[in-house]
């Protein structure tokens, strides 16, 4: 290849922002308006340093997660005054993070055409199997990153403001995987991994990632540098762990379940997650259909072991793990890196640990397709492959993901087009109909917008509907309905911080002050309790 790898990092980051460049004129949308735009904490320069002090979430939202840096990088980008700034940076953000992954690819590539570091004192190997094909590090290298410049899984954590939150990890993330395996600096992983923690605890899967790659003979350092990076991981661990305690401890109480979760017992919960595996392949894979919404009734929890779901998620595991042991024994070290880097990565989200607040997000992958863009560079970027056959295979890959990501940043631009989306992809989801009827009730239209929550409320009973739905009966001249709606909501979160507080601000913002007044009532009367 006749370029330098300054030129070929350049070619990605341009292709990286131009594919979703229509993402500048993109709104704010979703919550977006939560964390963002009705934050105060994000209004003011002190934000900066007070997002550390405080959840991601705001209090009356039930102060949710701990994720400081990203909150005070929304704190310096308001200061502009710009909806556009925002997005920009996001661009930034993605097109460094697909330049990172095609250094690590261009590195990863030159580690494995050399013997493994084995540790000392290491008992004479038995033969090898045959050597698999070389690779050509540059050819790597860009497959790689522009595969990930123009996934169009990406598309929700770009085009969406707080997606920011999906890309700092990941930069971060791999920047740590990289000082780790490639500069074997513990330092440099250290910092990386600390800032990534601070951007959305999925970067916690960053060790993991190093000692599966060490597991490999990927940049395998001494024991006693293994020892440094260990104790530098529990140290962090600690620290962390007590900051972000100290700061989520007062609304522990507050659960984050997935709506499908809600009322579910562990295992129903496990089977449901081992199921989303077919979504998570497909979109990784062949991500030509594309949602904004996965709640109920578009996918609704799974009970019985012979549900066909859980039979096709299986079975989705099954390959990988097939393709994981196959690799591993052919020696391909970057492809095995690349395929367990996806299933670490999808730890945190897949609601096998633990449950989490979605089934299925587009943006939660993210992270998980570094490992996949890794494994694409290294099987197309041999040198075994004919250049014809390598820029053939690259052009229409990229082709089609540059094109279908363009497609979709715009329905990202808007509530409204998100809400029309929804409606689309997802017509049996309850989320596309409430968004209706916050649309309908913002548009001063109370009695659309009540059949259009009673709508909701048919497919899925939560309490943030329950409280719109009170809303806009109030709107609508049924303060007897509202009551019905509230006591519901009551049962199903009691002493929710901010709900109805929230509400009333939303009334008020349409100017019905005296639905402004009901919601407030109703708010400090159960909080009286």
């Amino acid at each position: 290849m006749r370029i330098s790898d300054k030129q070929l990092y350049l070619v990605i980051a341009a292709c990286a922002v131009v594919v979703h460049l229509g993402s500048l004129w993109n709104r704010f949308a979703l919550d977006d308006n939560y964390i963002i735009l009705f934050n105060p904490l994000v209004h003011s320069v002190s934000g900066v340093w007070q997002a550390f002090l405080h959840p991601y979430w705001p209090a009356d939202l039930g102060g949710k997660v701990y994720r400081p840096l990203v909150v005070a990088t929304y704190a310096v980008d308001w200061q502009l005054n710009s909806t556009m700034w925002f997005h920009a940076v996001n661009l930034l953000w993605h097109a460094g993070t697909a330049v990172a992954v095609a250094v690590l690819a261009r590195h990863l590539s030159s580690i494995s055409a050399s013997p493994s570091m084995l540790p000392e004192a290491a008992p004479p190997a038995p033969p090898a199997p045959a050597a698999p094909p070389a690779l050509r590090p540059q050819y790597v290298a860009l497959a790689a990153g522009l595969l990930f410049a123009v996934h169009p899984v990406h598309v929700e954590a770009i085009a969406n403001a707080i997606g920011r939150a999906e890309l700092m990890a990941a930069a971060f993330a791999v920047l740590a995987v990289y000082a780790a395996v490639v500069k074997q600096s513990v330092t440099w992983s250290l910092v990386a991994l600390t800032a990534g923690l601070l951007s959305k605890e999925n970067a916690a899967v960053a060790p993991a990632l190093i000692v599966w790659a060490w597991t490999l003979g990927l940049g395998r350092p001494s024991r006693a540098t293994m020892r440094r990076f260990a104790v530098s991981w529990v140290l962090l661990a600690v620290v962390y762990g007590v900051a972000r305690w100290v700061i989520l401890h007062p609304y522990g109480h507050y659960q984050n379940l997935a709506p499908v979760f809600v009322g579910q017992g562990h295992v129903a919960v496990r089977l449901t997650g081992i199921a989303a595996f077919a979504d998570m392949a497909r979109l990784l894979v062949f991500p030509l259909t594309l949602r904004v919404d996965y709640s109920p009734a578009e996918r609704t929890i799974v009970h019985s072991l012979w549900d066909a779901r859980l039979a096709l998620g299986l079975l989705c595991f099954a390959l990988w793990l097939f393709l994981v042991i196959v690799l591993w024994r052919r020696r391909r070290r970057i492809e095995a890196f690349g395929m367990g880097w996806i299933g670490i990565a999808l730890l945190p989200v897949a609601n096998l640990l633990f449950p989490v607040g979605i089934v299925v997000a587009e943006r939660t992958l993210y992270l998980p397709s570094v490992g996949l863009a890794l494994v694409f560079g290294a099987w197309l970027g041999n040198a075994g492959r004919a250049p014809r056959a390598y820029w053939g295979i690259l052009t229409l890959v990229v082709g089609f993901g540059a094109i279908r990501s363009a497609v979709r940043v715009p329905v990202w631009r808007s509530d409204l087009t998100l809400t029309v989306s929804m409606l689309d992809d997802s017509p049996r989801s309850y989320v596309g109909r409430a968004r209706t009827g916050a649309l309908l009730l913002a548009s001063r239209q109370p009695q659309k917008g009540l059949a259009a929550f009673q709508q909701a409320l048919a497919i899925f009973e939560g309490f943030t509907t329950l409280v719109s739905a009170a809303d806009a009966a109030f709107a609508s001249g049924q303060p007897e309905l509202a009551h019905q709606y509230m006591a519901k909501a009551d049962l199903l979160c009691v002493g929710c911080p901010g709900g109805y507080r929230l509400e009333a601000k939303v009334a008020l913002s349409r100017g019905d002050s005296a639905t402004a007044d009901s919601l407030l009532a109703h708010d400090r009367l159960i909080n009286s309790r």
